[in-house]
This record gives structure tokens, C-alpha cells and sequence, in this order.
């Protein structure tokens, strides 16, 4: 099987001077417990090409970012990203949204990405996601023209994260307001950045960046050992 990962090209905020992006964390935990499995993973992003990397996230001491921002494959990986034209999705059986608060601006309202989504879904694969990354699943919809997250138990960065990280100003919209406004059923952890994960099905989704390893250790257990 094949997994296909989704990071953003955005890089910027409306007014701070940080650079925003990819949170590295993210996609290392996810891909590592993946890769143990020996699974095949591709990247893709709105653009395709660089997929920038907060400048907040780049924590070295972290063993895992360290292992794979080490290797030469896994970097070139990051720089040279699929575009959602280059990505059959009959190739994967499952598609992981990687968050950065970059996501909140090129993920929600991405048709390709979107149709892409729908597709492995509907043909019986897994959609998996984790804190901002889970903006990419507001609006997908299915065949039948209702949207994905309808009436679906799912958790994602929460408004009291945002506002706790002082970023509340420069975001978009609150995730946890839209997607709830979307019909989803949001679910968070009582406290604020511990591992937390909410799982409908075949619909698995992170709240922070510290769920992304407990919910691709969710998703092979869901694919693999049922």
C-alpha cells in the first residue's frame, strides 16, 4: 500500500514577521511510524515543489525531527512535493493532512486536493489528519454532496490553542468554530497540547502537533491489524 501526504506552500502571517509553514513534528512522527512498517509515502502540496517549515517547529532536540531532517531523501522529499495533478489517487489506500498553521490558508477551499480526498475515501481507504492539517477535510465532499465530516466525531487545534500561541489575530478562521459549523461532532482533550485523538471509521484525526504519532499508530492498527 501507499500513503500519501498533504503539507502546505503558504509561508506567511497577515502581519507578524515569523515565518509560518509546515509543523516539522508533524509529518516526522507520522512518517516514522510508517516507515517502520516499510510503507511507500509521497508528498504533495497545493503547489507542489518547497514545502516551507515554521521556523518555530525546527526542533533538532526532538530525536525523530532530527533523524529524518537528517536524511538527504526525506529533505528532497519536503523540496521537490507532488502537485495534486501529479497524484493518482487510485495509488493509496490512505491520505494524512499535515498541520503548520500554513494549512489554514491553502488547504480549505484546494478542489483537487479535495477530489482526491474523496476518492480514496469512497473507495475504502483512510483519512487521517492532525491539528491545523485537518482544515483540509472542511469542505470535501462525497459523491453524494454531503461533506465528509457531516454528523463525524473528529478533533483538531482547538480555539483555546490558538488562543494560548497569541495567534488568534492572524488566523483565518477558528478551526474548532468551522468545523463545527460544517456539522462535525468536535471533540478536544480537557488540557490544552497533550496527545489527544478522535477516530469515526475510517475518518482518524489528530488535535496537535503532539497527536501526529498516535494517530498514524491508530491508523496502522485500524489497516493492518483488524
Amino acid at each position: 500500500m501507499k500513503a500519501l501526504i498533504v503539507c502546505t506552500n503558504h509561508d506567511t502571517f497577515p502581519t507578524k514577521t515569523q515565518k509560518t509553514g509546515l509543523w516539522l513534528s508533524e509529518v516526522t512522527h507520522f512518517y516514522h511510524v510508517l516507515n517502520k512498517r516499510k510503507i511507500q509515502m509521497d508528498f504533495v502540496s497545493p503547489l507542489g515543489g518547497l514545502i516551507p517549515i515554521d521556523e518555530r517547529s525546527m526542533d533538532l532536540k526532538d530525536d525523530v525531527n532530527r533523524l529524518y531532517y537528517e536524511i538527504p531523501d526525506f529533505r528532497s522529499k519536503l523540496e521537490n512535493s507532488l502537485k495534486p495533478t501529479d497524484v493518482h489517487a487510485d495509488d493509496y489506500r490512505l491520505i494524512y493532512f499535515a498541520g503548520g498553521h500554513g494549512a489554514m490558508w491553502d488547504f480549505p477551499d484546494n478542489s483537487e486536493l479535495q477530489k482526491i480526498t474523496r476518492n480514496i475515501y469512497e473507495k475504502g481507504g483512510m483519512v487521517a489528519a492532525a491539528c491545523h492539517g485537518v482544515s483540509g477535510l472542511l469542505n470535501v465532499k462525497l459523491s453524494d454532496g454531503s461533506l465528509l465530516i457531516q454528523d463525524k466525531y473528529l478533533t483538531g487545534f482547538s480555539n483555546m490553542e490558538e488562543k494560548l500561541v497569541s495567534l488568534v489575530t492572524e488566523v483565518p478562521f477558528y478551526l474548532e468554530d468551522r468545523l463545527r459549523e460544517n456539522g462535525a461532532h468536535f471533540t478536544k482533550s480537557m488540557i490544552p497540547f497533550i496527545q489527544y485523538i478522535e477516530v469515526d471509521e475510517r475518518l482518524i484525526t489528530g488535535q496537535n502537533p503532539n497527536s501526529a504519532g498516535k494517530v498514524a499508530r491508530k491508523v496502522m492498527e485500524e489497516m493492518f491489524e483488524k
